[in-house]
């Protein structure tokens, strides 16, 4: 029973590696097309792979035996490239409208955060934070 968890639980470890691989990696299954990398995951049918845009993930992209598809629309692409590329154009749009309409949290509300969760701007904030003392009694 231990074997067979220990054989499951490496054998996760070493697909997990693969998956992770980046487009620098010797190891890695890189297509390179205009503007685009694209880095083998996993799977037949449909072949997923991860996309690169100057050395940032930006999304998946997926190859069928007929055609290409991305993970934000329902169009057939004959091509990756135009698979790619309208991956690209989403995650512009997403992240442009994201950025005008999220507030970024306040101060206290980073206070009640985990402090695993927060990212350095939000430490860097925290440690310049002075809270507010009005209203406030000495017993």
């Amino acid at each position: 029973m231990i074997t067979t968890f220990c054989l499951q639980r490496t054998e996760l470890e070493e697909s997990l590696d693969k998956i992770l691989l980046p487009p620098t990696d010797p190891n890695a299954e890189v297509q390179e097309i205009p503007g685009f990398k694209l880095v083998y995951v996993d799977g037949a049918c449909p072949r997923n792979y991860r996309v690169y845009k100057a050395d940032s993930m930006i999304g998946v992209i997926f190859q069928h035996i007929t055609h290409w598809s991305n993970a934000v629309d329902q169009i057939r692409y004959a091509e990756p490239v135009d698979a790619a590329v309208r991956l690209d154009e989403f995650m512009k749009v997403a992240r442009v409208s994201t950025t005008a309409t999220e507030k970024p949290p306040t101060e206290e509300e980073l206070l009640d955060k985990e402090f695993d969760a927060l990212t350095s701007d939000e430490w860097e904030r925290l440690k310049r934070y002075v809270p507010e003392t009005r209203n406030l009694v000495a017993v």
